[in-house]
Parts: C-alpha cells; structure tokens; sequence
C-alpha cells in the first residue's frame, strides 16, 4: 500500500464521528488501496470517551487504518494533515440566539486556523461544525492556508432537497440533480429547484405544483434539522456523516456529466456575493481535482428575494465576528 493520508477529526468522540470513522478507517471513502492515520481531537472532558472510540476501531481490525493519534491539543491533531474535518462545535443550549452561538464558538475555530499552518501544503479543509460557514470563515481567515482549501458543508441540505424532489416526483435519487442550495446551513438557505433537474429536464417541467415548490419544499428543507431533533431528541448524525462523505468525495473526483454540487466557499464575487465570504455555491471538479463556481445560472425575481435574504443572513454574522477575522 501507499503512504498513508493523514485526516484529522474533531469533535471526534460525538455522534456524527462515531457514524464517519469507520466508513473512513475501512477504505470506504479515500479506497482500499489507500491507509488512512486517524488525527483525533476532542475537548479534555471527553478524552476518556475517545478512547473507548478507538479501542472500536482497532477491534475492527481494518487491513487500510495505519494509525491512530488521540490528542485534545489541535498543534497536535493538525500535524502533517492531508484532510481536515472540523466537526466539533459547541451546540446552541436553551434560550441561545445564533449570534451567541456564533461568539462561543469564534475562538474555537481563531485557535484551529492557527493550528491549521502545521498541515501539510496539500490540505483541505472541511468545517462541519455549526454555524459552519461562519466557523469556517473564522478558520480560513487565522490560517496561512490558501483560502480555496476551506469549505463548509451544504451537502445535508442538497442530500435533502434531492430526496424530497425525488419522492414528489415518484422517480429515484439519481434522477435529480444540479441541486443547488445558496447561501447559508441556516433556515434561511435557499434550495434552488428552479435551476434543479430531474431526469435532463427542469424539475418545473416535472413538479407543476409551484405552490408546494414554493411553500413547502422550502420549508421542508430549510426546517429539517430541527424536524430531525423534534423527532429524534438529536440532532442529525448518520445523515450529515454521510454528507460529509459525500462533501470530500464531491471535491476529489471530476463531477459527472456536466452537473454540479453545492458547498460553502470562499466567494470570489460571483453571482454578486461579497469576496470572501464563505457562501453556499454550485460547484463543479475538473479533472485535475480542482473546483470551479458555475456560473451562469438564472435566478427568477423571487428566487432573488430569498437569495438575497441568505447573503444578507451572512453578511450580519460576519459581522458578528469581525474583531476575529
């Protein structure tokens, strides 16, 4: 086998670590013939847990995991790092406003940008954690790593607006796509069914109930976060490990016929966005791995309206954080 690439995961004894470990650890996301070395990070408090996480994962026994470092120091974690996955983040308690949120966790991510200048010059960097375009913007902004290696993670919500255009449609997953969703991993994001495309053709063309466009499909994904910890008592974790999969294997491989993906990245002005804000775009990977911003997509008047709403939402958190930036 080859040398190891080395991922560091934070946040790594939570739950949607524990559901993207093993999937990592047995080859599953980088390929059999590729050894991974697992960088561990978590808080002090939750050290102990971590352990019994990788006592897990040597027990699988997998032929491509080379190794594993637990730490709760990110100098550490971030040593000689190909990948990046910041999962780890403070979660909003009772009565916390998002520009709370945001605040507590500004010097979380002012601390792992630093550390981010111990990574290898190839990294790349994947923020998980919410409110992950704003952490991932504090990130980008306290690291020397070039801005382009830092994304924030819109795949959930494209995931689930694939799904539920799928099943209004009555067709499977895999006739939608250039599914795009703008902006924010807030309930202000937009999820763009206009530019959307089910089976070649417009998803208008095949969904004509723009009333359920509109209202319903909006709302479904932009509340199905919190639908999910309704139901659940949690938040998600299965399905955003599984973006994240997702996410990372969307930016290493040549995206496929033409279509496109949705991430958070650093905005070179495209589509009118602020440059440098961490906004949620429609990608597309070259061949040689390298990730441009489609252009050219119409926005009617009302998608405007919620476009604009998403960029302002982004615009108040940065300023939120400026003094950290």
């Amino acid at each position: 086998m080859s040398n190891p690439i080395r991922v560091a995961i934070s946040g790594a004894a939570g739950q949607i670590a524990y559901s993207i470990l093993f999937r990592i650890a047995s080859g599953q996301l980088f390929g059999k013939d590729r050894p991974v070395h697992l960088n561990l990070l978590e808080i002090p408090q939750a050290m102990n847990a971590l352990s019994g996480v990788a006592m897990e994962l040597e027990d699988c026994a997998f032929p491509t995991l080379a190794g594993l470092t637990l730490t709760d120091q990110a100098e550490v974690a971030f040593d000689g790092i190909h990948w990046a996955l910041l999962i780890g983040s403070r979660p909003r308690g009772p009565g916390m406003e998002r520009a709370d949120l945001i605040r507590i966790n500004g010097p979380i991510f002012v601390g792992q940008g630093k550390a981010l200048n111990r990574s290898a010059d190839d990294v790349r960097v994947v923020v998980v954690g919410n409110p992950c375009n704003t952490n991932c913007l504090i990130a980008m902004n306290n690291s020397d790593v070039p801005n382009d290696r830092f994304s924030a993670m819109m795949r959930l919500d494209q995931n689930r607006s694939k799904a539920l255009l799928a099943g209004k449609s009555h067709l499977p997953i895999t006739a939608v796509s250039h599914m795009v969703v703008w902006g924010n991993h807030s309930n202000r994001q937009y999820p763009d069914f206009e530019n959307a495309r089910i089976n070649g053709r417009p998803a208008t063309e095949l969904i004509t109930d723009t009333a359920w466009l509109r209202e319903s499909f909006v709302a479904l994904v932009q509340e199905r976060g919190a639908a999910v910890i309704k139901a659940r008592g949690l938040s998600s974790a299965a399905s955003a490990a599984n973006a994240a999969m997702d996410h990372v294997t969307a930016l290493i491989e040549p995206t496929a016929d033409n279509d496109c993906f949705s991430a958070a990245v650093c905005s070179h002005g495209a589509y009118g966005v602020d440059a440098g804000l961490i906004f949620g775009l429609p990608l597309r990977t070259r061949a040689n791995g390298t990730q441009e911003v489609v252009e050219g997509l119409a926005l009617s008047p009302w998608a405007q309206e919620k476009f604009n709403i998403v960029l302002n939402e982004l615009r108040t958190e940065r300023d939120v954080v400026k003094d950290l930036l």
